[in-house]
């Protein structure tokens, strides 16, 4: 393991106005993205749509990485040119999915454990090779009628460690994902507690692995209200909730932070990230790496209809530019507006 080109790579992932782009949808998630344009989800419609996002001018201004699912690392644009060197020639770290979903935890209904330890170590070299920089895994926490147990988040902390090791054994960078799950009748206080208990034993299981800190990336999830939960929380609330709970339990070693957006809207996700950069200054970059909530505009201006590529890479460009100003806590609503115009002549 070269410390030193871990902690590079991990820093280069979170510099000042920038984020990471989570394009590694497994192949039902976006066969599910693509039903909603009434879009059939092929290999060639699958090919067409992420060339369009990866190519998109301009993209390196606001992001800094791209996470990539198996398929697209063998996949080429129109012009016969690797995807992957799509990105590296923008100077855009590719990233790559390496865990293989969730199963359930036997004797625990309804909670899971994610997949893919099994020949990792060999997979990760494969991927360093195809020219990878960092790898992402993730664990799921469901919250309601008594869950989490302790045990499935004990359990889906070990083998978040254990990915982080075997990527850092293999020269890339991890993004450690333990998502708390936005879906439930749950209140603001419950998720807190609920996130920082995971934390806590996620760390707690990265120092057993002797996992070099300063080498990896938390890819967590923002404090909020479940998405059935009557009692709607403010952008203050929200931030004020999530910094407590990483000041609590992130070490300052750890270079940055990158929210996922979970089922916020575009807007709330931005909105969210703003109020809690504006909150003060903190001992890691505060950054985003988001998937649908970046991707979703471009998806419907884009419709599978080639003339549309145009305006679907100006509106996945507007969102990154955006959240770009929400990691430096910059952003103001009425920059929707302004962009939304700006693309429109």
């Amino acid at each position: 393991m070269n410390a030193l080109r871990l902690e590079k790579t991990a820093q280069s992932l979170v510099p000042p106005g920038k984020g990471i782009l989570a394009a590694d949808e497994s192949l039902p998630t976006i066969k599910k993205r693509f039903r909603s344009i009434d879009l059939a989800s092929t290999n060639e419609t699958r090919r067409r749509y992420r060339e369009l996002l990866l190519s998109t001018p301009e993209l390196q201004h606001h992001i800094s990485g791209v996470i990539l699912f198996d398929e697209t690392l063998h996949q080429q644009s129109g012009k016969h040119k690797p995807l992957i060197k799509v990105l590296s020639d923008k100077g855009i770290l590719p990233g790559i999915k390496v865990d293989q979903g969730t199963t359930p935890l036997p004797f625990f209904p309804r909670e899971t454990i994610t997949q893919g330890l099994d020949g990792l170590g060999e997979r990760c070299e494969k991927y360093q090779h195809m020219g990878a920089r960092f790898t992402k895994w993730r664990a799921v926490i469901k919250i309601g009628d008594g869950r989490p147990s302790a045990f499935a988040i004990e359990a889906n902390a070990h083998a978040l460690a254990r990915f982080a090791a075997i990527s850092q054994q293999a020269g890339l960078v991890p993004v450690v994902e333990p998502e708390v799950l936005m879906e439930g009748t749950h209140s603001l206080a419950r998720c807190e507690e609920v996130t920082m208990h995971t934390l806590n034993e996620v760390f707690s299981q990265l120092h057993k692995h002797q996992v070099h800190l300063e080498g990896m990336l938390l890819k967590a999830s923002m404090v909020l209200p479940g998405s059935d939960y009557p009692q709607h929380a403010s952008e203050a609330e929200v931030a004020e909730a999530t910094t407590r709970v990483l000041l609590r339990t992130v070490p300052a070693a750890v270079p940055g932070i990158v929210f996922l957006s979970g089922g916020q809207s575009p807007t709330d996700a931005t909105r969210h990230l703003n109020a809690i950069n504006r909150m003060g200054h903190w001992p890691w970059q505060l950054s985003f790496s988001y998937g649908r909530a970046l991707q979703e505009p471009a998806l419907d201006a884009w419709r599978g209809i080639e003339a549309n590529v145009a305006a679907a890479e100006e509106a996945l460009l507007a969102r990154a530019q955006l959240n770009g100003a929400a990691q430096t806590g910059t952003y103001y609503p009425v920059m929707e507006k302004t962009l939304a115009l700006q693309g429109a002549t």
